[in-house]
């Protein structure tokens, strides 16, 4: 749901205008539209580059996750791990996007730990992953971007952790 959508059904569930901080929250909601836009453009055109290079880094430092028993040992499951890298750089745009972190709450958080413990993927290993693909994604973001983008990879980090 989007900003404004919300601002509108709190306010007709109280029988009320929207509050001079809700109008002003749409006013900012509207004058970040254009970086909103531009940050969620370059994850998504280079999504490919951001997860490699997260992968890369990520086997870099836990070389045990692609060794033999390790999560990410073999093709199929690698390209499982890429794919799960993918989804959460999607996930990061849809926040981006509605400039809120709902969208990655519902989407993607709810019952994370759970899928990926029962799965039997370490999810410290998964919270390395997201740190990763952070630090790829950031590079290629202005400073002034990449403070706007770095709460909804936190976010993520955080829920895992």
């Amino acid at each position: 749901m989007s900003v404004i959508s919300q601002f509108i059904l709190k306010a007709d569930d109280e029988l009320r205008y929207p509050s001079t901080g809700e109008l002003t929250s749409i006013k900012d909601f509207f004058q970040t539209g254009e970086q909103r836009m531009r940050i969620a453009t370059t994850l998504a055109e280079n999504e490919k580059k951001i997860v490699e290079q997260a992968s890369k880094q990520l086997w870099q430092k836990r070389p045990d996750f692609i060794s033999p028993g390790g999560n990410a040992y073999g093709q199929r499951q690698r390209a499982l791990c890429i794919r799960d890298y993918g989804w959460y750089l999607r996930l990061i745009t849809y926040g981006v996007l509605a400039g809120d972190k709902e969208p990655i709450e519902k989407i993607g958080l709810i019952g994370v730990r759970e899928m990926y413990n029962s799965l039997g993927v370490p999810v410290p290993g998964m919270v390395e992953a997201i740190i990763a693909l952070k630090k790829a994604a950031l590079d290629l973001l202005s400073d002034e971007d990449a403070v706007a983008a770095t709460p909804y990879f936190d976010y993520i980090i955080q829920a895992m952790s």
